[in-house]
């Protein structure tokens, strides 16, 4: 493999992409970059390595991790079956942000989904990662990856924010981390679930920036909500993705009101809107107006807030349209800790 920039300017360190791909093949622990956010990686057929990820992240034994696959991965090697929605999907969507869940292999460990009888997999578009899954285990490996953060915080959209969470090269509980500049999307895959096509059709089990419209397109059916028995998924427990300091949201109509209230109550506001505004808050955030640019910086807000010293972080809500679902999606479960915060202050 020689080093190379691809047509996006991305750079790839062949040197670097080797040694991260024996990392992984030693059951090592390597963050790596995606579209979406930075994977926690390690080898998915090395149950000793998915447990590094457990508990490198403090994540719960019993909630799965999603499987990373090169473009040119044999899907039926990981699942039991494959449907024709499936197939349709893979062809219209990956490489990109989108996990399917299938049935798992029986001879996937079920360390990888969190001990059910399903597994997620997903093929990323970013050059170094595609670089990455091609190298290890000459392609026909597939890397777990979680985002590359603890569990339940602000997900991690380039490499400093990796370095944050796990520490620095010396102490870090990570052995590598791969530097592929700043995430494209900035938020999760969305995750459709179709083990259980035949009984429950297809099941959006987490939105994101492909949404539910485009891929109930491609399959001509709509998706289905989650029932009590949707497979676990990455990413959907109520309280998530969320930073230390606490997150309200607040709609544009009631913005005055709320921080003039915040301000009788002596807190020190963090605001972060797309609208102007002349309030007078510890710090402002401006967001852009669309919801694939409000994407690509969320996550980086949310960290640059958290580390503004304020005691309280107010996010302008959203419009409700399907292409800014996966926004708010991870805006509420931020937020879902600090409900009834505002209530409180009287």
């Amino acid at each position: 493999m020689n080093d190379k920039s691809t047509s996006s300017g991305v750079h790839i360190d062949a040197a670097a992409i080797m040694h991260a791909a024996r990392k992984l093949e030693q059951g090592g622990l390597v963050a790596f970059p995606t579209e979406t956010v930075y994977g926690l990686g390690g080898d998915a057929e090395n149950p000793a390595a998915i447990a590094a990820i457990y508990a490198a992240k403090g994540r719960p034994a019993n909630h799965p991790v999603i499987v990373h696959v090169s473009p040119e991965a044999d899907i039926g090697y990981w699942a039991a079956s494959v449907p024709v929605q499936a197939r349709r999907l893979i062809a219209s969507f990956w490489p990109g942000p989108l996990t399917l869940i299938l049935k798992r292999a029986a001879h996937i460990p079920d360390a990888v989904a969190g001990g059910q009888d399903s597994v997620g997999l997903r093929c990323p578009s970013h050059p170094v990662a595609q670089a990455l899954l091609r190298e290890f285990r000459g392609g026909k490996g597939g890397i777990a990856g979680p985002s590359a953060n603890k569990f339940g915080h602000v997900s991690p959209t380039t490499a400093e924010h990796v370095r944050e969470e796990f520490g620095g090269d010396a102490d870090s509980l990570v052995d590598y981390v791969l530097d592929g500049g700043q995430s494209e999307v900035g938020i999760e895959s969305t995750i459709v679930d179709l083990s259980r096509i035949d009984t429950h059709g297809p099941v959006l089990l987490r939105p994101g920036q492909i949404s539910a419209e485009r891929i109930a397109a491609v399959l001509g059916m709509p998706l289905s909500s989650p029932d009590a028995s949707a497979p676990r998924a990455s990413g959907t427990l109520d309280a998530h993705y969320a930073p230390h300091t606490p997150v309200v949201q607040v709609s544009p109509d009631a913005l005055p009101q709320v921080l003039e209230k915040l301000a009788a109550a002596g807190k020190k506001v963090a605001l972060i809107c797309r609208l102007q505004t002349s309030h007078s808050v510890a710090v402002t955030r401006p967001m852009p107006e669309t919801a694939d640019a409000y994407a690509h910086d969320l996550y980086a807000a949310l960290r640059d807030m958290d580390h503004a010293g304020v005691d309280i972080i107010v996010v302008e809500a959203l419009p409700g349209s399907d292409d800014w679902q996966g926004v708010n999606d991870r805006l509420r479960r931020a937020a879902f800790d600090s409900q009834g915060l505002l209530a409180s202050l009287g």
